[in-house]
């Protein structure tokens, strides 16, 4: 798209997206219990208002508190609403986050890589699928999908391999007797 077509589409667009998201804070919690809002941001952005969608590409970065979902693509789905007055769509509260290509879920505790993940509101889960690489301190699990409760911290990860000595199956290398720098701060107080 030119600049000039992006000029004469940019007021509608903005305000299709603050329309489309005005909601998202208030449903949305990437952050564990947390009520910040949802700051959404990237080089560029497309909604599709009849189908409740925006989606932020170039290096998209969804925000709340300390807790950060960066990936090449963010894709946010809100719930639809009935139809307004001239029959446009209604949108509501961001149901789910799709996050495409070099997928990074960083919150003060740990941190994720992945192919691809969705965040599902309603469920309370961040799924990260593909090459999936879990870091807290300087513990480490691999896998191809991991399923991680946002409200409790909670996490699966899992693999479509079996057996002993296959490639892919989950793995971690844990230090047990190294805690990450919170929590040896806790164990002194």
């Amino acid at each position: 798209m030119n600049m000039k077509t992006l000029a004469t589409i940019a007021p509608f667009a903005a305000a299709s997206a603050l329309g489309l998201l005005a909601a998202a804070p208030a449903a949305a919690q990437l952050a564990q219990s947390s009520d910040a809002p949802v700051d959404i941001t990237a080089d560029a952005v497309e909604v599709v208002t009849s189908q409740c969608v925006s989606i932020w590409s170039g290096s998209a970065e969804a925000l709340q508190d300390r807790t950060r979902l960066r990936a090449d693509v963010l894709k946010t789905i809100s719930a639809k609403g009935p139809a307004r007055p001239g029959g446009q769509a209604s949108c509501g509260a961001v149901s789910r986050i799709e996050a495409t290509g070099n997928v990074y879920y960083v919150t003060p505790q740990q941190r994720v890589r992945g192919d691809a993940a969705v965040y599902n509101v309603e469920a309370d889960t961040i799924v990260i699928t593909g090459d999936v690489v879990a870091a807290q301190g300087e513990n480490v699990m691999r896998g191809r999908r991991l399923t991680i409760n946002v409200s409790t911290g909670d996490a699966q990860m899992q693999s479509n391999v079996t057996g002993r000595g296959a490639q892919g199956r989950p793995r971690a290398v844990i230090y047990p007797n190294r805690q990450p720098a919170d929590q040896q701060a806790a164990a002194r107080r």
